[in-house]
């Protein structure tokens, strides 16, 4: 009989010599799957025993020219479907491929299950029904150029699946891809050796490494395959099988290691090795990886699946990760092998070592590859200091003049008690980013490269910033967000990025403000603006006080603190009206006459009618408001702004008019048309921290004329 045993990409080679060792005869090898001979017992032997096999499929019959609906029909009724189930069993059928007739692979699986109820209608008058959770028999067709092949579902899904695995890391790794690690690492050659894995996640490394070691049929503990719903199935030939499978397992003494920053998918790591019976066999331990000792006298292979992508966490932790890693493999593991597993190239090259050799696999939808290193004098003696590993010499400037410039703000810092503040903004126009301070935390924003630079260059350039911020200004890695600010056209928007709900509280003048520095673009304290909030703070005493395009609501806290006697604060986003809220918990501030409003600014100022003694108007550059026929444009559009404004300003009242439009113009004489004056405040509201850049922001303080 023929099958078809499915696995993933860059694993098919394994699993070709795998079916071959188990005795299977293989036919042909093709990408993500391998056909192989076998009688029923052996193939339910492949099921049993293949760990490199996601799924095992047996096929019915194969034809070229099916095409069509009319021919997919005929080619499906004229299967003996008999043979594999009958009309008091449930059946689903799964089809893949299309052609330009065959364009949904829903209406082509109803087309074969009409075929296939046809069929047991005009022999047994009688049909099945179709259960698409839980078959009794799986169908499974598959569309190609040559036509269409039909199979039952022999394993089951996901062999890959052994059953000890509940609980799992951020970046899971597949059992199947897993083992294939672990025979291209060459341990297998030696398993008493030590094998350690210091970013083991839930173990699922070192719990294959355990079962392979063992000779251990990995579909020995799983509880069922669908072949024991088919006729075919002999429970006493089954069982024997699975008898002579258990004798096989061998005991041999392992040293497998596992180690992990995280509690708690590290204790998540014991109870999966528990439940494969393996918890008195791998030694769990919590470590920094970054931080890398020795773990075993005797050389061994290192094995890990290294976290990468958005999926773990901030970039800043995984430059850290491999930097750290590369110096302490260097350092402690002369002589071992390793085999890495990871996404990012640029990342690699952090480690600092030549690999040996490179495989390419898929981690379910993401490309990963595989290198290896042979560690020996030579790899080791190429480096092994604890200062970053630099990709350019010349990114030593950046990190001269972040000191630079964090000892020129000390005395400033200290006198106004300030813990969030700007410490480098694009210096040095080879490292265009901005960092900015948050206590013991740090944000860095990568401006877009200029044109003449590569995205690899910057890229690298990026990783050296990180790295070298993390060591000037002595804060953890994991408590470096980075992002990328790009200038917003049109309908673009600052989008949030995937959620860590991380906040911390920053003081400010005797105000307290909640900031969240990985979830979003910017962070809810705009640092440019804290002269402007002060001042808001020190002339709002009895005040009525209106804060528009107010984001957090920050300037409204100030406004409270001063003594304002009314404050209305507005702003289209709910999420950030209820964080405003949050602030104003924070400073213990209730007030029957302080209102939060949900509304477009523009179309809020429409109707509004109140009057305001101080109001604090900072609009987006850009905004596509109902209001305006096209998108707002503050340039083009503050006149039209400030006209609604004016009639809501009180006689001897002031507005503060903000905005971060660099190159902004006021229209002086669309101004005076209004009856307005305006006072460019611009140089006394950017704060030391900001005077590398003037156009940061500006600001003018507007009254009647």
């Amino acid at each position: 009989m023929q099958f078809i045993a499915l696995t993933s990409i860059g694993i098919e080679n394994l699993l070709v010599d795998e079916l071959t060792e188990i005795g299977a005869t293989v036919t042909k090898q093709t990408v993500g799957s391998v056909r192989f001979d076998a009688d029923t017992t052996l193939a339910q032997k492949v099921c049993l025993m293949s760990r490199f096999a996601t799924r095992v499929l047996m096929l019915i019959e194969e034809k070229e020219g099916v095409d069509d609906k009319e021919s997919l029909y005929n080619f499906a009724r004229s299967q003996p479907w008999q043979e594999w189930f009958g009309p008091t069993q449930t059946f689903a059928v799964d089809f893949n491929g299309t052609n330009d007739s065959l364009k949904n692979t829903q209406f082509s699986g109803l087309v074969i299950k009409d075929a296939i109820v046809d069929y047991f209608n005009d022999l047994f008058e009688q049909r099945p029904n179709v259960d698409k959770q839980n078959a009794n028999v799986r169908v499974v067709a598959r569309l190609s150029r040559q036509g269409v092949a039909m199979y039952i579902d022999y394993s089951g899904p996901r062999l890959s699946e052994r059953g000890y695995r509940e609980g799992q890391g951020k970046a899971p790794i597949k059992e199947h891809l897993a083992a294939a690690l672990i025979k291209r690492s060459g341990w297998l050659e030696n398993v008493q050796q030590p094998l350690f894995d210091p970013c083991c996640g839930a173990g699922t490394i070192l719990i294959e490494a355990a079962g392979m070691a063992r000779n251990e049929a990995p579909g020995l503990f799983r509880e069922g395959f669908a072949f024991e719903r088919l006729p075919s199935f002999r429970v006493a030939k089954y069982r024997e099988l699975k008898e002579q499978l258990t004798s096989q397992i061998t005991d041999p003494k392992l040293w497998l290691i596992g180690h992990d920053n995280d509690s708690n998918v590290l204790s998540k790591a014991v109870d999966n090795a528990r439940r494969a019976d393996l918890g008195d066999v791998i030694k769990f331990k919590q470590s920094d990886a970054t931080k890398l000792t020795s773990v075993a006298k005797l050389p061994g292979v290192v094995i890990s699946n290294l976290p990468y992508g958005e999926r773990i966490g901030s970039m800043a932790e995984l430059v850290s990760l491999h930097s750290g890693l590369g110096t302490g493999f260097k350092k402690h593991f002369n002589h071992w092998k390793l085999a890495l597993l990871g996404m990012d190239e640029s990342l690699f090259k952090l480690l600092k070592l030549v690999k040996l050799k490179r495989y390419k696999f898929k981690n379910g939808p993401l490309d990963v590859v595989l290198n290896l290193y042979q560690l020996d004098d030579k790899q080791v003696s190429l480096t092994t200091e604890d200062k970053p590993a630099l990709n350019f010499e010349g990114s030593m400037s950046f990190a001269n003049r972040v000191k630079k410039n964090k000892q020129g703000l000390k005395n400033w810092l200290k006198q106004n008690d300030i813990h969030a503040y700007r410490v480098y903004d694009a210096d040095i126009p080879e490292y265009n980013v901005a960092v900015d301070i948050y206590g013991d935390s740090a944000v860095i924003f990568e401006y877009a490269a200029p044109k003449e630079i590569d995205d690899v260059t910057a890229h690298k350039r990026l990783q050296d910033v990180i790295s070298l911020t993390a060591q000037q200004l002595n804060i953890a890695p994991g408590n470096i967000a980075v992002k990328v600010r790009k200038k917003q056209k049109g309908e673009e928007q600052y989008t949030p990025m995937a959620k860590q709900n991380r906040t911390q509280v920053i003081e400010e003048f005797g105000a307290k403000f909640k900031v969240n520095l990985f979830d979003y673009l910017d962070t809810g304290l705009f640092l440019d603006h804290r002269l402007a909030r002060r001042y808001i703070q020190e002339n709002s005493k009895d005040k009525r006080f209106l804060n528009l395009f107010a984001y957090t609501g920050t300037a409204s806290v100030h406004a409270a603190l001063g003594g304002a006697k009314a404050i209305t604060t507005v702003d289209l986003s709910k999420t950030y009206l209820k964080w405003g809220q949050d602030n104003f918990d924070l400073n213990n501030i209730s007030n029957t006459r302080y209102r939060f409003e949900q509304a477009d600014c523009l179309k809020w100022l429409e109707h509004a009618t109140s009057q305001y003694d101080l109001i604090f108007l900072d609009p987006p550059t850009f905004s596509n408001s109902k209001r305006m026929k096209d998108a707002f444009d503050v340039q083009n559009d503050h006149i039209k702004l400030l006209t609604w404004v004016k009639k809501i300003l009180s006689p001897s009242g002031t507005l503060i008019f903000s905005n971060n439009m660099r190159g902004f113009t006021m229209d002086e004489v669309g101004l005076i048309g209004l009856g307005l004056k305006a006072v460019n405040i611009s140089e006394k509201t950017i704060s030391p921290d900001f005077k590398r850049n003037k156009r940061i922001h500006n600001s003018w303080l507007i009254t009647h004329g």
